[in-house]
Parts: structure tokens; C-alpha cells; sequence
């Protein structure tokens, strides 16, 4: 019945979403698709049981669809034994090939032709009933060395239009249209990798739109581009009107802000009192200034429960997909985090979830073999940690294969052959940019993007990601993330005249560099070895270095590293000032702060530091 039912919810959010755009009334997709869901529903209307209706995958464009397909065969395509005749001739066997016109414009004079070269170019209207992917398939041989386009024809482009509006919510424009088949997983791995090309050759940190390469390309028309992305916006839309329209504040909390201002009142003018009250004073002031400071904090945050709850539409529909029955876990939903926070890790964690169902947990048949339970278990788990909150994505599926992994990356020359890694860093390589080791590519994944990403969102966040694993048992993704973005309990350190913040929970010790470390970058803790950064250089600091230096020892993802700085100058509340749109690009430093003096203050990124220095190091050494 809920199978049933879910559809419905999103045709009815379909047909509330055209109102303001003035359709009162459904058209004819949307009028056939409600009689569909009427007739689906029927069953539940009449007493005793009925069986289930079948799910609906999605929405087609119809039976019969028109293509157009613009064929360039390659120069030798005949001395390779193709016949471009015979592939025309294939197309009829799909469909009805309904005009054909001959490019004759690459055909030199009578004198200059040589018999073996194809100099002809075909433009075919094709309709049938077979998804643009059979199509594609045909001109697997001559792939490489021609230019094919195959798109939707005029007459169909309204279809596809409509079909992509009657979809359920998906803020990813590439599934949109892989779902509607407009383009195939093909053209849209291709596509990703002309934009992760041009991305790195403008040296943005924003990528190339995904549509415009697709149109530029010739692999869609902008119509349906244009439709896909006013879906993506919809979505969106939807998603932050339901999650920021508003948040909703315990009374107490209220009270409790307006007694705290009431005696910062009191306070302050206490301190026009002349004699020794005058300091007992201040600090009664700064005490309830940071009480204030946390309790208007406080207003903002938020259960998590709510964003993991969206996530058991999000299993159902994959699970259908996928054909596995998965049961959805949810602990620690009133563990609170800050609204802007719950807003930013929702994506992350659905790729993490639909990365779990897909290639995580196995098939009903596969899990009896391996004497586990046919039904798969997916947990999501929050909690507080150390002024921290942590998400954990937990799976019983057959684990992270590690030596495949190891072996994926030296074939994509990521590591060495002759590498040592431990098991964390072998599992690490997951979050490299294109990696995958997915024997075919899915509609939820393994085109080798999006767990680089994941890392990157979740690294903006100033959080970190790390991976647990056992073959056969299962494999739990972690996500630490600081409580709010607005504040952090920082260590003031200073390096010639500039200061630096070191988020607290990341600092585990101070120690005094020993004397003679001069050039190493390295030291001896306790018979471990410790290597270290010299802020200095790393930010080029002028002027020389203090006779006695200090070492702050933070850690992260259970690596420890030193920081050398000049001097300790304390724990700091800080609060966050993020960097402008010019400094976007800056490594190692997560934001800014202004002290009490006036004085701007950058607060370091310790990962991306930890790992920039890591690979200067393996650089410098030629590895």
C-alpha cells in the first residue's frame, strides 16, 4: 500500500507545484498519470486482500519516441570493414527509419577520392520504441573514430519536458536526464570528464556547468536542459522553503536570553562605579556576554532526527530500484546541531546512503550464501563527541575489498606498486577524485564522482570523514563535524608579529621544540617520531625566529603532527569570520577571527594542512 501511496505524493506535489505558474488543470501526461495512480489505488478501496500493484520505475516519454541522429563515420571507417549502410540498415530493424539525408559535403573531386576512405555523412529520423542506450549501442564499433549525436527530435522534445517534470524531487541535473533517458550513462561519464578537464585547465573552484557542456556537445537540446534544471531549482526550492522557512525555539530558551540581556544591562552600568569594583565588574560583564553569546547560539540548533528521516523515502525508492529489501536504522534524531550544519551535510549523506545500498550491502541470494539475513540493515547513528557531533552511515554488507582497491589505484597511478599502506590509508583512496572499482555503471553509482566530493563538503565544514571496515561484516563511514559554524573554542599561537588559531579539540599537547632542530623537520616525542611544520616558512613569515620555540601537537584522523610556533598565548573563544570570495582558493586556512586588540587573526585548517605538508614531503623526496 505504501508502495502504492508514495507515488501519489509526488504526483500531487507535481500538480501543487504548477499553480503559480498558472496550470489549474493537469495536462494530458499528468491527467494519464493520476488515472494510472486512481487504478493502482483501487484494489485498497475494495474489502479483503488484494494483491500489491506493481511499482512504477519511472516516468517514460512514451512507447514510441523520435530521434534524430546526426552520423559522421571516421575517414577509415570502410578500411576498418564498416559499411556505414549496414548500420542504417540495423536501424530499421530497431524502429522506422522515417528520412534520411546524405552529407556529401566532405566529398573531394572525382580525381582526388580514394576508393577505400568514407567521405559521407548520414542524417536519420528514427522513431521506435527502444531507450536512446539501444541506440547508442549500435555504433559501439565505430565509437572512437566517429562523430555521433544522437538526440531527441523536435517532436518528442515535449514529451521529454513533460516527462521530467512529472519525476519525484532529485536535486542532480545528470540523473534527471539519465532518468528520463534523454542521455545515456555514456554520454554523461563523458560529459563529466570534458568538465573535470576544464575545470582543472581554468583553475576554478567551481565547475563548468554540467548542461552547458551537454548542449555544447550536441548531446541534448537546451529545451530539455532548461527543463532539468527547473526541476534541480524546484527541489531545491522545496527543500530549503520546508527546512528555513522556520525553526522553532523552546520558550525557555527565550526566557533565559532575555534574563541574560537584562543583567548584561545591569553590568554594564555597574561599571561607571569609580574604585576597586571596577574590574569585578568588567568581568561580571564579559561572563555574561559569553553567556548571552552561547545562549543566542543555542537558538539555532536544531535535531538532526529530521534530515535522517528523509533518508527512509530515499531507501525505499533505491531498495525498489535495486531490487534488495534494506531496513533503515535511525538512533541518536534528538542529538542538535546547528541549522546551517544540517542544511550542508543532507547531500553528503545521501550519496553515502545511496554509495551503502548500491555497493555495500549485497543481493537477497548473495547474503543467504554467506549465511547472513536476506534483508540488509542500514543504520544511521548521531551523537555528541568531545564539542563535536558525529554521523556514522553503518551497512552489513560484504565490507571494503582492500586489495582491489590497492590494485585500482596503482592501475590509475595513485600509489607505487611497491607501496606500504596501512588498511586507513588503503581505504582513504576511496575519496580520490574519479575513483571506483564498480564493475559496471549504475543509475546511483560508479561513475567515480562523488565520494571526492563528499570529502570536499564535508572538509568545508571544517569536519572529517573516515572509513571502518571487515570483509564479510560491514563498513561504517564517519563524519565529524563541529557543533556550529559561528563559534569554536580555538589556541591563540603566535608566529613573528602574526597570530594563528588552532581549533581546540584538534590540539592534544604543547611541547618546547628541543634545541638543534634547526633544518630537521622532525623531532623525537617520547620515542615517537613527530614531524612538524614551521609556520614561518609555510606562511613566509619576515624576520628571525624566537630563540625558544614551541611545538603544538594536534591530530587528525589518528595522525599526530607538530606545528612550530613562537609562542603560546592561550585558549580563545573564537568566533568565525569567513573568508571572502578572493581567498577561496587558500589552502590550510578555514576562516578568520578578529581579537580583542583589533588585531586579524587566521584560524587554520588543520587537515588540508596536515595533507599539503604530507605531499610537499612525498614531492620533495621524488616518490
Amino acid at each position: 500500500m505504501v508502495s502504492a501511496l508514495l507515488p501519489c505524493v509526488d504526483h500531487i506535489s507535481s500538480l501543487i507545484e504548477g499553480i503559480p505558474e498558472g496550470r489549474l488543470s493537469p495536462d494530458a501526461a499528468q491527467a494519464a498519470t493520476g488515472a494510472r495512480l486512481l487504478a493502482g489505488l483501487e484494489p485498497y478501496l475494495s474489502e479483503g486482500s488484494a494483491p500489491l500493484p506493481p511499482a512504477t520505475a519511472e516516468v517514460t516519454a512514451g512507447s514510441d519516441a523520435a530521434w534524430h541522429l546526426d552520423l559522421r563515420f571516421g575517414p577509415d571507417c570502410l578500411r576498418n570493414g564498416m559499411d556505414p549502410l549496414s548500420f542504417l540498415r540495423y536501424l530499421s530493424s530497431l524502429g522506422e527509419i522515417t528520412h534520411v539525408v546524405t552529407d556529401t559535403d566532405r566529398l573531394p573531386e572525382a580525381a582526388a577520392m580514394d576508393p577505400e576512405t568514407c567521405y559521407l555523412g548520414f542524417a536519420v529520423d528514427l522513431t521506435t520504441a527502444a531507450p536512446k542506450s539501444e541506440i547508442e549501442a549500435v555504433f559501439d564499433f565505430v565509437r572512437e573514430d566517429s562523430d555521433i549525436r544522437i538526440t531527441p527530435a523536435e517532436s518528442s522534445l515535449d514529451a521529454y519536458v513533460k516527462a521530467i517534470r512529472a519525476m519525484p524531487e532529485n536535486d542532480r541535473i545528470g540523473d534527471v536526464l539519465i532518468t528520463s533517458g534523454a542521455v545515456t550513462e555514456q554520454e554523461m561519464a563523458e560529459a563529466l570528464r570534458i568538465q573535470q578537464e576544464r575545470t582543472a585547465k581554468l583553475g576554478s573552484a567551481t565547475p563548468v556547468p554540467i548542461g552547458e557542456i551537454l548542449i555544447e556537445q550536441g548531446i541534448v537540446p537546451r529545451d530539455i536542459v532548461d527543463a532539468a534544471l527547473s526541476k534541480q531549482r524546484r527541489t531545491t526550492e522545496t527543500r530549503s522553503s520546508q527546512d528555513t522557512r522556520t525553526i522553532r525555539v523552546d520558550a525557555a530558551r527565550l526566557d533565559k536570553l532575555i534574563d541574560l540581556v537584562g543583567e548584561l544591562v545591569i553590568a554594564q552600568s555597574s561599571t561607571g562605579v569609580a574604585g576597586g569594583g571596577i574590574s569585578e565588574a568588567q568581568s561580571e560583564v564579559m561572563r555574561l556576554v559569553d553567556e548571552v553569546r552561547h545562549s543566542a547560539l543555542s537558538l539555532r540548533m536544531v535535531p538532526i532526527g529530521t534530515t535522517l528521516r528523509r533518508f527512509e523515502r530515499v531507501v525505499r525508492d533505491v531498495c525498489m530500484e535495486l531490487g534488495k529489501e534494506v531496513s533503515l536504522v535511525i538512533t541518536g534524531g534528538d542529538t542538535e546541531m546547528d541549522k546551517a550544519l544540517v542544511e550542508r551535510i543532507s547531500d553528503p549523506l545521501l550519496h553515502l546512503v545511496r554509495n551503502s545500498l548500491d555497493h555495500g550491502i549485497e543481493q537477497a541470494a548473495e547474503r543467504r550464501r554467506h549465511g547472513k539475513s536476506p534483508q540488509g540493515t542500514l543504520r544511521l547513528n548521531a551523537y555528541h563527541d568531545a564539542g563535536n557531533i558525529v554521523i556514522e552511515v553503518t551497512d552489513d554488507g560484504h565490507g571494503l575489498d582492500r586489495d582491489r582497491i590497492l590494485a585500482k589505484a596503482v592501475e590509475r597511478e595513485l600509489v607505487g606498486p611497491d607501496a606500504v599502506l596501512t588498511d586507513a590509508e588503503v581505504y582513504n583512496l576511496i575519496f580520490e577524485p574519479g575513483f571506483s572499482t564498480a564493475a559496471s555503471v549504475s543509475n546511483l553509482s560508479g561513475r567515480g564522482v562523488g565520494m571526492d566530493v563528499v570529502k570536499r563538503n564535508v572538509g568545508a565544514l571544517r569536519g572529517s570523514i573516515e572509513v571502518e571496515t571487515t570483509r564479510g561484516i560491514g563498513t561504517t563511514i564517519r563524519i565529524r563535524l563541529p557543533l556550529t559554524l559561528a563559534i569554536i573554542d580555538g589556541f591563540l599561537v603566535g608566529v613573528g608579529p602574526s597570530s594563528f588559531i588552532v581549533p581546540l579539540d584538534r590540539v592534544t599537547e604543547c611541547v618546547e621544540l628541543p634545541v638543534g632542530q634547526l633544518g630537521r623537520e622532525c623531532m623525537n616525542l617520547r620515542g615517537e617520531v613527530l614531524p612538524f611544520i614551521r609556520l614561518r616558512q609555510l606562511f613566509h613569515i619576515p624576520g628571525a625566529e624566537a630563540r625558544r620555540q614551541s611545538v603544538v601537537i594536534v591530530e587528525q584522523s589518528g595522525q599526530r603532527t607538530g606545528l612550530v610556533v613562537d609562542s603560546l598565548l592561550g585558549e580563545l573563544q573564537t568566533v568565525i569570520k569567513p573568508l571572502g570570495v578572493l581567498f577561496s582558493r587558500v589552502k590550510c586556512v578555514s576562516g578568520s577571527t578578529i581579537l580583542g586588540n583589533g588585531e586579524i587573526a587566521l584560524i587554520l585548517d588543520v587537515g588540508p594542512l596536515i595533507a599539503d605538508h604530507s605531499d610537499r614531503e612525498v614531492a620533495a623526496l621524488g616518490v
